[in-house]
């Protein structure tokens, strides 16, 4: 039976008022500023940026720690999904609490977390993985380290709901066929779970891209080697050159947008062929 819709009280329109305008104020008031200054003086600030070697160096490594992070974040999150909503054992909400510490504590901790654990002088194993001529803290592999941290529940809390939603039948049907594990995850899962992952994979990149806190802490924001593009905007806003910052926030910025624009389109798609599927 399709569910009755609220009739519209002045309290509606009053709630809608209040949350637009929050939403203006918090969101889009500060981002329209931050385009507005971006190209006051035209776009030379914004294409003199990929001019300086050291900015696009920036940019570089800030990508590469975001897909990296995404990368190890969708594997993850899609094997602690199926473990969660499919295996019983014990300490499994403990785990679960767990996933979602990186949300509840501030990236700083997180930096200083793992340079206590992985620093190379008085780290608890720093001093030993670099005795085997890896660096991790002040390097590369810590920034995509607090990258993944700062952004590990995302992909998680996006599948899981989906594992409950679809059931364990079809996954039963084709072990009782013969498919073995990986077929069944492969042909039946995998396919179930797509959309969700898709999105989990989407918000990890958009969030992974602004991360500043514990990559400051991480990275030694070492000039041409370990600065990523946020370090570059408060190097730039505490210099004084405010619209160089503006266009590197800019940037940043249009790519969590756009990620954001992606995620609300495919949700509409899968729920025009949700509702499609269900009146045929």
């Amino acid at each position: 039976m399709a569910s009755r819709r609220r009739r519209k009280t002045p309290f509606t329109y009053l709630l809608r008022l209040l949350v637009i305008g929050y939403l203006a104020l918090i969101v889009a008031w500060p981002l329209v500023l931050v385009v507005t200054h971006t190209f006051e003086g035209g776009t030379s600030v914004l294409t003199g940026i990929f001019d300086d070697p050291d900015l696009v160096l920036a940019l570089e490594l800030s990508a590469k720690a975001a897909v990296a992070a995404t990368l190890i974040n969708t594997v993850f999150g899609v094997v602690v999904s199926i473990l969660l909503v499919r295996y019983e054992f014990p300490g499994k909400r403990l785990l679960s609490a767990l996933i979602d510490l990186p949300l509840a504590i501030s990236p700083i901790v997180v930096g200083l977390a793992l340079t206590l654990v992985y620093g190379g002088r008085n780290g608890w194993f720093g001093p030993t993985v670099e005795g085997w001529g890896f660096q991790i803290i002040f390097a590369t592999p810590g920034i995509i380290m607090a990258t993944a941290f700062v952004s590990l529940p995302l992909v998680i809390r996006e599948v899981v709901p989906v594992l409950h939603e679809i059931g364990t039948d079809q996954e039963q049907a084709a072990a009782s066929l013969g498919a073995n594990g990986w077929q069944v995850f492969w042909r039946v899962t995998l396919p179930s779970i797509k959309w969700a992952v898709i999105y989990g994979v989407v918000l990890t990149l958009a969030r992974s891209l602004g991360e500043f806190g514990a990559v400051k802490v991480v990275s030694g924001n070492i000039l041409g080697e370990t600065r990523t593009t946020t370090l570059a905007v408060e190097e730039n806003y505490l210099n004084f050159n405010q619209q160089g910052a503006y266009a590197l926030s800019f940037l940043l910025a249009s790519v969590s947008v756009l990620a954001i624009l992606i995620v609300f389109l495919l949700r509409a798609r899968v729920a025009r062929r949700t509702s499609s599927e269900g009146a045929s």
